[in-house]
């Protein structure tokens, strides 16, 4: 059964759902990092999660990789994983 600790926040008006993955996320192919992140999205409006679904993984180096809506950059490259570490507060598993 799969199980993620999420940071579920309310930042700059829009509520997140940043989602820590595995590093190999990020040399998935773009159709299966977009499959990855819709089921994401559809367990996060299931568990009552208001918000959008950002997956970020280490990239190498210590450097925060994410796929975010480009309004949202600026936060997301202002951040690290250590960040979000601090900021983990809910559970998503099925």
């Amino acid at each position: 059964m799969p199980q993620y600790k999420v940071a579920h926040i309310h930042e700059r008006g829009q509520d997140m759902i940043i989602v820590p993955l595995d590093s190999s996320f990020g040399n998935r192919i773009s159709e299966d990092q977009q499959a990855m992140i819709a089921e994401l999205q559809m367990r996060s409006a299931s568990a009552g999660l208001a918000g959008t679904v950002v997956p970020v993984w280490e990239g190498g180096g210590g450097r925060m990789y994410f796929i975010a809506p480009t309004p949202w950059r600026p936060f997301f490259e202002s951040v690290n994983l250590q960040w979000v570490a601090m900021n983990l507060n809910k559970n998503l598993s099925w």
